[in-house]
């Protein structure tokens, strides 16, 4: 006899699996501290959307304050020396400096950005492409409960090797949202970083508070396929990390499968009831790996 429990209980089971399987979206918005009309608005957004705010910004300690009642991740987005020429933010680290200088700019920095759990790079090519120089960094954010978000602004970034014997946790960013300012381009790597977390279990996505950005967040936040979850990046701090990019398919096709014919039955099959039909789902749903894990933790 059909039993509405028993086929409540199949979906919940059902939607417990699909759960488990769901993509982790974290995305993270840097340079706070600079533009209070922008970054209000990003407040307004999701609280699983973390910000990472610069030390020596005018708004530092009142937009960190304000993320965290808000129920947010804060992040410190600490300065480092890149490559390239160009003007550098007070207390930016840079190869040069010694371990002494480096922990005056990090305590520093935690008493600028109050609630903080985390710190990641705000440029800094030159500084994470070196392994000693990160290793001063490493070492330094040991003494602190600090994970690391590493920006990912130079291929070869060194976080990973110098956080060995350490006790910091390293992230990587996986998309940069706006690196143009163009609007179909900053929707194109939001779709990218939904892509990649559907593949590969999450992503971290880094943005800006510009208004371009901001609009097409507010856009398409609400559109997020139901099998994504915005996630803090302390969340993925226990998940695989990845280091690169998955390979290219082979081109080699494998061979395909021929049926050896069709099986005409006899004479035409009964059809299934219902309630028959649903039984089996339901057995088949509570006597899979999940559930049988979840009725053993109760």
């Amino acid at each position: 006899m059909f039993q509405p429990s028993k086929l409540s209980a199949a979906l919940c089971g059902l939607f417990l699996s699909l759960s488990a399987h769901a993509g982790k979206l974290s995305i993270v918005i840097d340079d706070f501290g600079y533009r209070p009309k922008e970054e209000n608005k990003v407040l307004q957004m999701p609280t699983a959307i973390s910000v990472a705010v610069l030390p020596n910004a005018p708004h530092a300690r009142e937009m960190a304050t304000k993320a965290h009642q808000g129920g947010r991740e804060v992040l410190i987005h600490l300065p480092m020396a890149p490559l390239s020429k160009q003007p550098l933010e007070k207390d930016t680290l840079t190869p040069e400096m010694s371990s002494t200088e480096i922990e005056r700019i990090i305590r520093e920095a935690t008493g600028k950005v109050p609630y903080a759990v985390g710190l990641n790079n705000h440029m800094g090519s030159k500084m994470t492409s070196s392994l000693p120089d990160m290793q001063k960094v490493m070492q330094v954010l040991n003494h602190y409960n600090y994970y690391f978000l590493d920006s990912m602004t130079i291929g070869n970034s060194q976080s990973i090797p110098a956080a060995q014997g350490t006790n910091v946790k390293v992230l990587k960013r996986r998309v940069f949202l706006d690196d143009s300012q163009d609007e179909a381009s900053i929707r194109t790597q939001f779709t990218r970083a939904v892509k990649l977390a559907q593949r590969d279990g999450y992503a971290i996505a880094i943005g800006h508070p510009h208004p371009t950005t901001v609009r097409v967040l507010q856009q398409m936040l609400p559109t997020l396929p139901a099998d994504i979850t915005l996630v803090r990046p302390s969340q993925l701090l226990n998940e695989p990390l990845h280091q690169g990019t998955a390979p290219p398919p082979s081109k080699t096709q494998p061979p395909r499968f021929r049926a050896p014919g069709v099986c005409k039955p006899n004479k035409p099959l009964s059809p299934v009831p219902q309630s028959h039909a649903v039984e089996l789902i339901s057995d088949s749903i509570v006597q899979s790996p999940l559930v049988q894990s979840i009725k053993q933790l109760f």
